[in-house]
């Protein structure tokens, strides 16, 4: 873990953000975490930037005056050297159809104004874990264990006998852990296809997931049309 901690605690985090309170407090919060942080209140100071240097993550407001977040995000996955940066949108919008097309354009979580501080440095962080290329092989969260050498785990200590479908599902939402795992990525990544009818397959595993962790499956949460979240 310490390996892990060291990683983060280096990371580099760019936030573009144009009102002025919300960015001194969101760089406050992160800088204070033991990040480094550069600041952008509008899309063209972000650009130089990147030009310079590639930062681990980007925390991105969706509303700001020179150009719209979503087209940032969509610029950024289309280029070779920015495809792969993850990307936390900020945005006032809070309708699920909004988070919905957020996602589906290419980011990989959304915060909506207001947020807590604790929220965002919780977030912040289980977002550069699921990106840390150098993963732990043991995963520990809550009474949940997950070892990736022996591909065993345990729930409250007790062994739990699962699938190869239910493990790899277990193993992502873990990884995500503290985040919200799209249904449409969940999907691609264990059963290889965004096949709407493969829904019901899904539900079916997460059940029976849930049941044979027991007291430790109300860990798995249901994000309503959107997906499922590991809460940590």
């Amino acid at each position: 873990m310490k390996q892990m901690g060291q990683v983060i605690e280096m990371a580099l985090i760019y936030v573009v953000e144009d009102d002025k309170n919300i960015r001194e407090i969101e760089v406050f919060a992160l800088r204070n975490t033991g990040y480094e942080i550069k600041d952008f209140e509008c899309a063209k100071e972000f650009y130089q930037e990147m030009e310079e240097k590639k930062p681990d993550i980007i925390l991105l407001d969706i509303m700001l005056p020179d150009e719209d977040g979503l087209d940032i995000v969509r610029k950024l996955r289309s280029g070779i050297e920015t495809k792969d940066i993850p990307i936390i949108l900020v945005t006032a919008k809070t309708s699920e159809i909004d988070k919905v097309k957020g996602l589906d354009i290419g980011a990989d979580d959304y915060m909506a104004k207001p947020f807590g501080v604790m929220e965002l440095i919780s977030r912040v962080k289980a977002l550069l874990r699921r990106s840390n290329k150098n993963e732990e092989k043991i995963l520990y969260i809550g009474k949940v264990c997950l070892d990736e050498e022996k591909h065993m785990v345990t729930a409250d200590g007790i062994p739990c006998e699962l699938t190869y479908k239910e493990y790899e599902l277990l193993k992502l939402l873990m990884n995500n852990a503290g985040i919200v795992t799209p249904r449409d990525l969940i999907l691609e990544k264990i059963w290889g296809t965004d096949f709407e009818g493969e829904s019901r397959t899904l539900d079916m595993h997460i059940k029976t997931l849930r049941q044979k962790l027991k007291e430790a499956g109300s860990m798995i949460k249901t994000v309503r049309n959107v997906g499922y979240m590991f809460t940590t």
